[in-house]
């Protein structure tokens, strides 16, 4: 028979250096706890910013509002799948999956924020309508906190054809032209209907940057942007390889000069 002793400040040292001794114990506990604690910050945040923000019914009439002021028609045309394709694979790649908000683009955006990485993406349809329509442009902290829970809203209020429609009529393509049959008709002198693939997947590259990439005055950057637009097409499967190299090769067929 063995006979132990009672436990001692020495045994509760011994657990204390063997816990000390694992270097991923403090980092892991820490790293829970800061999850944990911004998960509630977020949930808390979340509903504030629902019951501040306003409703989102009024979106059409912002739209029409907005697009009176330039000269542009609402509601626009139909959304053409060539523009679709090449807007959503860029800009917001599960656009008809999620629910207003991309949590992995979130992340990434965060990550581009800190890390100064371009072209990081992060916001959605919804989002970016949401900034158009309801913080004017705005991009402060507050301002984004406010359009993750507007996003929500109009992914709720309206279908993902109406939201495409309501981006698309009002979305500024650089040159002056607001909404996609303004873009269509000032570069192209086509309707949206009417575009090509090479058309289609540059106009979708322009919202990230409208002025910078302006292919009247900034060609070079237009057809860059284009091609990653294209590279998005195909990493979504929209395109193969071999059609996206034709696509960029193909004369744009633009009827705007400097």
């Amino acid at each position: 028979m063995t006979i132990t002793g009672p436990r001692t400040s020495s045994n509760r040292a011994d657990r204390q250096q063997q816990r000390r001794g694992r270097p991923g114990w403090h980092w892991l506990r820490r790293a829970t706890l800061v999850a944990i604690s911004l998960l509630l910050l977020a949930a808390v945040t979340g509903v504030g910013m629902w019951v501040l923000t306003p409703s989102v019914a009024d979106a059409a009439h912002r739209v029409q509002a907005r697009n009176a002021a330039h000269g542009a028609a609402y509601p626009g045309s139909p959304s053409p799948a060539k523009v679709v394709d090449a807007l959503t694979a860029t800009e917001d790649a599960s656009f008809f999956s999620n629910h207003g908000l991309d949590v992995k683009g979130l992340v990434r955006g965060a990550y581009g924020t800190v890390t100064g990485a371009s072209d990081a993406g992060g916001a959605t349809l919804e989002q970016q309508l949401a900034k158009i329509l309801y913080t004017g442009g705005r991009s402060g902290p507050a301002q984004v906190a406010e359009q993750l829970a507007l996003a929500v809203k109009l992914d709720q209020h309206y279908s993902k054809t109406t939201i495409l429609r309501l981006y698309l009529s009002t979305v500024y393509f650089g040159d002056g032209a607001y909404g996609l049959d303004q873009a269509a008709e000032h570069y192209f002198s086509r309707t949206p209907a009417e575009l090509d693939w090479p058309q289609a997947s540059l106009l979708a590259g322009l919202v990230q940057a409208p002025s910078a990439y302006d292919p009247v005055t900034h060609l070079a950057l237009a057809k860059k942007r284009q091609q990653h637009v294209l590279d998005r097409l195909v990493a979504t499967g929209h395109l193969t390889q071999a059609q996206a190299q034709s696509v960029a090769a193909a004369p744009l067929g633009l009827t705007t000069s400097p």
